[in-house]
């Protein structure tokens, strides 16, 4: 497939959840709705874009939770991790039915599944057109698949995290109670941490605020979203230095919970202190 237009992004790292996969259940992964990922990755990869993926794993186990109920956190984040492996080898392998060459590493060993994380590796992947999906979080417990997205993008000097949720960005409120929620187009870094708006956790935030790594709040259930954002089409939220969409202060006091996400989202982007 030749590319329509010129590319905004070159090297991406894209971010999904691990609810995603489960589609309308509440467990497990759904295999049409895994097909439909890989196609689009497929056709994004097709324009000339390296990808690198981080997949939750909360349509598995979430380490947070089970923390709640009384299992030592360390243990319940250490399994929060293999449940993204599992996610990631189910990706790698409906990109590869596609034939989509595909590497999986994982920040913790298991090396007859997949490869350890080495930088310099995944670079050369990419650079010889493999879409590299990054499994384990960052190996350790405590910190989220969203922190893991964060790291690797820049490990790998990825110039946009894509952040997939199942609403069209961010919002003033919430849009689905609120018909008239206003999207906002462009927020800063700071206007997510002061506000505290569920976009990722605040070490994610804080570790792309320090290197200047934009982030891009899209609804993946929009069908050709991931390609049109490489092109250059505005659609969803910009989170950056700077804004000019942005509040000083939210209306009604709703700042502490402003959507980026779906309920069950915004409840789970601080409790995915995990994987």
């Amino acid at each position: 497939m030749e590319p329509t237009g010129q590319l905004k992004f070159k090297r991406i790292l894209l971010k999904l959840s691990g609810e995603a996969l489960a589609g309308k259940a509440s467990y497990g992964i759904d295999t049409d709705i895994l097909n439909v990922l890989a196609r689009e990755i497929k056709e994004v990869r097709e324009l000339g874009v390296e990808i690198g993926v981080v997949i939750g794993g909360g349509n598995i186990f979430r380490g947070l939770a089970a923390a709640a109920h009384g299992m030592e956190r360390a243990q319940a984040d250490y399994m929060g991790m293999l449940a993204t492996v599992l996610n990631s080898l189910a990706l790698q392998d409906a990109l590869e039915r596609l034939q989509v060459f595909t590497r999986v590493q994982s920040a913790i060993e298991i090396k007859e599944l997949a490869e350890p994380y080495i930088r310099r590796r995944a670079i050369r992947h990419l650079e010889k057109k493999r879409v590299v999906i990054f499994a384990g979080g960052t190996g350790n417990p405590y910190f989220s698949t969203d922190t893991a997205a964060s790291l690797r993008a820049m490990e790998i000097n990825a110039e946009v995290i894509l952040k997939a949720t199942k609403v069209d960005g961010i919002y003033d409120s919430d849009p689905e109670k609120n018909k008239e929620a206003k999207l906002f187009k462009e927020v800063t870094y700071l206007d997510v941490l002061q506000q505290r708006l569920a976009v990722m956790d605040s070490t994610a935030i804080s570790l792309c605020m320090d290197n200047s790594l934009p982030i891009i709040v899209f609804n993946s259930s929009r069908v050709g979203a991931v390609r049109d954002l490489v092109l250059g089409k505005e659609i969803g939220t910009v989170v950056s230095t700077a804004s000019k969409d942005f509040p000083k202060k939210l209306p009604g006091g709703f700042a502490a919970g402003a959507r980026a996400g779906s309920a069950s989202d915004n409840a789970r982007s601080t409790s995915d202190k995990k994987k």
